[in-house]
């Protein structure tokens, strides 16, 4: 089965659709698949018991959803309940899917996600981008995304859109990279080297992150702070279960809070920025080490084996950590801090000296900070689920291309 064209690009988590007949029509649609993702297997009864619609408008949902393969009828419901049993529905294993993909300083991955969020394929490359132009880089990285569209076309999936995750600023055509100082990118328009049969977006590494953590993490409190690194350091910042981007699309950029105003120049041009401090790069030179492949692996095993030179490093980023952290949290006022990437990995060593500068800077009470179980994972998941996000909000995007 191959990717089917695309006229549209999919409606975008939380797009407001039109307020016409149509419009309540794809709205309903998009509150059946909702459910049944949700809470499945149910049936019609079911779902029309939580969404709050008739059974007879329910049913004509159900076949439309059935009909385009979103949906897949399971056969009547385990026994044990009152009344004559239903058909179970769920999310069909095949159809539409996400392509998620990350362009890292040091590697490359793509994956697939189904609309029931199960990864069905993925690919990575290890090796250094800082530096290197854009184009063989991207070449590489369509590599990935065409292997695991082949290796999807076989289990009946094709692709309903492409996510790029990105170390850098993004403008508001969600194609551009605007600057990424860590890659040494400045005005790449992404959408004119990637693959162009699918709809594509392009966002800050940290904001798919935060987007994971909202969909996937474990209670995720509807206002949180983000924060995750690799050689820089993002944050992303959701209010009321939605993103909050900026004016330009530029919000969450902690990595350049100056922590010391003095300190050593940073990439983007200013000094003493965090990450010149909490940047695993920045605190394997603070520990006395040579980066390598596995940079997190290196400092938590050395961490773990009690390296005083090594955890006296993790104390100093995490204090770091503390005071650029304490600027935001006396301004937005979140439910709760999320260390997610490389940060979730060396927590154990970060965590008091960071927790430690909130309880003394922080205005109020101390924010608490959590742990994503997501740990590096998160940008690459969330850029997929992204897509899969589309589809479950707007299911008729995608109807009649299977």
């Amino acid at each position: 089965m191959t990717a089917p064209p695309h006229e549209a690009r999919p409606t975008g988590p939380g797009r407001a659709l039109p307020d016409t007949q149509q419009g309540m029509r794809r709205r309903n649609l998009a509150r059946v698949m909702h459910a049944v993702r949700a809470e499945g297997p149910l049936s019609r009864a079911g779902v029309a018991s939580r969404i709050g619609l008739t059974r007879a408008a329910v049913s004509t949902l159900v076949d439309e959803l059935i009909r385009t393969g979103l949906l897949d009828e399971l056969g009547p419901e385990r026994p044990g309940r009152v009344g004559r049993p239903g058909s179970a529905l769920a999310v069909s294993g095949h159809g539409p899917a996400g392509i998620g993909a990350e362009i890292g300083v040091d590697h490359l991955a793509v994956c697939v996600v189904d609309l029931r969020g199960e990864v069905r394929a993925r690919a990575e490359r290890h090796g250094a981008n800082r530096g290197r132009s854009p184009g063989p880089v991207v070449e590489e990285l369509t590599g990935l995304v065409r292997r695991v569209v082949a290796e999807a076309d076989r289990e009946g999936l094709w692709p309903a859109g492409l996510a790029v995750a990105v170390p850098g600023l993004v403008a508001r055509d969600a194609r551009t990279v605007v600057r990424a100082p860590n890659l040494d990118w400045q005005g790449v328009d992404l959408g004119a080297l990637l693959p162009g049969e699918f709809p594509l977006t392009v966002d800050n590494e940290a904001n798919f992150g935060g987007l994971a953590e909202l969909w996937l993490g474990t209670d995720t409190p509807d206002n949180f702070l983000h924060v995750s690194a690799e050689i820089g350091i993002g944050a992303a910042l959701v209010m009321d279960g939605s993103l909050l981007r900026g004016t330009r699309g530029f919000a969450g950029e902690l990595g350049h809070v100056p922590v010391h105003p003095d300190g050593p120049a940073c990439g983007c041009g200013g000094r003493g920025c965090l990450e010149q401090y909490a940047g695993e790069e920045a605190v394997l030179r603070s520990a006395g080490l040579e980066p390598g492949e596995d940079r997190v692996g290196l400092l938590a095993g050395r961490a773990a084996d009690g390296d005083p030179q090594v955890r006296r490093a993790l104390h100093e980023a995490g204090t770091a950590l503390g005071i650029a952290l304490t600027g935001a949290l006396n301004l937005l006022d979140p439910q709760g801090v999320v260390l997610g990437g490389a940060l979730s990995g060396l927590a154990p060593w970060l965590l008091p000296s960071l927790e430690a500068e909130l309880a003394r800077r922080t205005a109020g009470p101390a924010c608490p900070v959590f742990v994503s179980g997501l740990g590096p994972e998160g940008p690459l998941l969330g850029a997929a689920h992204s897509v899969v996000r589309s589809v479950l909000d707007d299911p008729a995007t995608v109807a009649g291309r299977s």
